[in-house]
């Protein structure tokens, strides 16, 4: 499997940021406003609706590698064709809030669907925070077998902060990064943090043993593409000055 060389140098150095525009966002302008923050604020990849004529127009504005999100594997088809560089069976979070679930037999079976359908495509695969560490661990490892190249971790709904500022973004955190601690000891493939991950504790998830992290709400929520430039610089910079200093919990 060849990775994007943008990629395989972010994760090597734990510098990998990926903006997330959203699995529920088809709206044009709005996915265009938050690639285009992405490149000027030197993200290093975008992550998309698995949607052909989004990935046609995100292509056309920006240079960096654009990853596809569904957890439905034939929508993988027609993204990859239209020019996805990666794809992503994940994003859970937006569905949690239907009650709808997924459970590691569901996850193991998509992915099997999946690189049957795109073999040669980079797979990244979200492991639900619904799971135990100890399940979610056990499911990395069957991700892996089966084809997975990139293994993300999500937490952020299942996290009640019950303070705010810095200690209510670390309690946010919590989740995905215990999850990213544990499963990047038992695979070797790169580890992405996602979900609840902020400025403040995007270095903590690297130290923990991520290779970069996903961000969605934290930068598509707001109003203006300078607040996202913004947004995605600070990011870029925690990322930055959390691998200079070399701290490792490892």
């Amino acid at each position: 499997m060849t990775m994007h060389s943008t990629l395989q140098r972010a994760f090597a150095i734990r510098r990998a940021l990926k903006v997330i525009s959203g699995l529920n966002n088809f709206d044009a302008s709005s996915v265009s406003a938050i690639a285009k923050a992405a490149e000027l604020g030197g993200a290093t990849f975008v992550d998309i609706a698995a949607d052909p004529e989004l990935v046609k127009l995100v292509k056309s504005l920006i240079n960096l590698p654009v990853c596809v999100s569904a957890v439905e594997p034939r929508k993988f088809v027609e993204a990859v064709a239209a020019g996805a560089d990666l794809i992503e069976i994940g994003n859970f979070d937006s569905f949690y809030a239907q009650g709808r679930r997924f459970e590691a037999e569901e996850v193991l079976a998509l992915t099997v669907q999946t690189r049957a359908l795109v073999p040669e495509i980079t797979l990244s695969v979200t492991v639900p925070h619904i799971l135990t560490l100890d399940k979610q661990v056990e499911l990395a490892e069957e991700l892996v077998k089966v084809g997975a190249d990139i293994i993300q971790t999500e937490g952020g709904t299942s996290s009640h902060p019950t303070h705010s500022g810095t200690l209510g973004m670390i309690e946010k955190a919590a989740p995905t990064v215990a999850a990213a601690y544990e499963i990047s000891r038992a695979v070797s493939v790169p580890v992405l943090c996602a979900s609840g991950i902020s400025s403040v504790t995007a270095p903590i998830a690297t130290a923990a043993g991520a290779a970069g992290v996903g961000v969605g709400s934290a930068i598509n929520q707001l109003n203006s593409e300078i607040a996202m430039i913004a947004a995605v610089r600070g990011l870029v910079e925690a990322l930055a000055t959390s691998n200079t200093s070399s701290h490792n919990f490892a």
